[in-house]
């Protein structure tokens, strides 16, 4: 009898037990499928850092180059596989917006963001996070090896000097490459622009599909010069490449990284939850880590190695005009110049 009092009562206490253990052990809300263009190796520290606010939350993440997600989530407009954006060019978002693929939604604490890092309908369908800019890397040993000059200004690069020495990305493939090909459209009309490209196809050895690829590969010394943008240059030249990261003069492309929520996802308040934090000064202050540019600017500290003339050097970027005739661009850039384009990956 006694034995039997005291096997209910240890029953009661190992229930107990358990219960308390379930409870204080956070079950995952959501698993929400976050597409993204941001470098590889930043992905890991954007969800931990989330997770710290929102454990209950898992992020997978769907990664490649910009224009290969846009063409990803453009295909699944029927049948959508994301829930989330968090990261890609805000001219795919302003393309994926007039398709009416965003759900529109005002993030909590959005009054603290730039009117420029946001969609301007209320409610929004995007948020900026920070703004990557063009750039030129130029490998200061293999440039010394060839005897080339340190190039100033884009028109530099159309010089014959420079010929074989040159790589930037393909824009149907990178974000780093259309917002290159629509800021010299803009920059020197629609005639001067393409007959610019026309020169600088000429000084080309390759179109990378990566826009962070060609200044890697200046890193690595396997260029002397390439085309891409200040946030890459400024890793690169952190880790100890031979780097100079060049603002040309008549001025540089810049697109945002931004967020949205897909239309009809299924883990709505999951895909808020995510939008909120993507606008908090915690995030902010996470992406001002690799971007001299934020959302929120008055927390912006200098970037080790980022040009001082990034803010007054970018342009007055069009990016309605840059989404509304994205289609018509690429078609024409890759009529002709693709030639010279690495092979696709399958």
């Amino acid at each position: 009898m006694q034995f039997h009092k005291i096997f209910k009562s240890a029953g009661k206490i190992a229930a107990g037990v358990i219960a308390a253990s379930v409870l204080s052990t956070p079950a995952l809300a959501a698993t929400l499928t976050v597409y993204t263009a941001v470098e590889a190796e930043d992905l890991k520290k954007y969800a931990a850092r989330f997770n710290k606010d929102h454990p209950d939350i898992e992020i997978k993440w769907v990664r490649d180059s910009t224009g290969i997600v846009t063409a990803k989530l453009l295909a699944e407009k029927a049948n959508p596989k994301a829930d989330m954006i968090w990261g890609l060019a805000a001219t795919s978002l302003l393309l994926m917006k007039g398709e009416g693929m965003l759900h529109a939604y005002r993030p909590k604490g959005i009054e603290n963001i730039s009117p420029k890092f946001r969609d301007k309908a209320d409610p929004p369908s995007w948020t900026g996070m920070d703004a990557w800019v063009a750039a030129i890397c130029v490998n200061t040993v293999e440039a010394k090896k060839h005897n080339l000059p340190m190039p100033s200004s884009w028109k530099d690069l159309t010089k014959p000097v420079y010929k074989g020495h040159v790589i930037m990305p393909n824009p149907n493939s990178s974000g780093t490459g259309f917002l290159d090909v629509s800021s010299w459209l803009q920059l020197f009309g629609e005639e001067g622009g393409w007959a610019f490209m026309d020169g600088l196809h000429e000084n080309i050895s390759r179109y990378t599909h990566s826009g962070s690829a060609p200044c890697k590969l200046a890193a690595r010394g396997e260029t002397a010069i390439g085309v891409s943008f200040a946030f890459r240059g400024a890793k690169s030249k952190a880790q100890g490449a031979p780097l100079e990261i060049i603002i040309p003069s008549e001025g540089i492309g810049w697109d945002m990284e931004a967020t949205a929520i897909i239309k009809g996802t299924k883990n709505m308040t999951a895909a808020m939850i995510l939008a909120d934090w993507s606008v908090s000064e915690a995030a902010n202050k996470m992406y001002n880590e690799g971007y001299a540019v934020i959302g929120i600017q008055r927390l912006a500290k200098p970037v080790k190695y980022f040009p001082e003339n990034i803010a007054g050097a970018m342009i007055d970027n069009d990016f309605q005009w840059a989404a509304t005739n994205r289609k018509r661009i690429l078609k024409t850039w890759q009529a002709k110049y693709d030639s010279k384009s690495d092979p696709k990956k399958k």
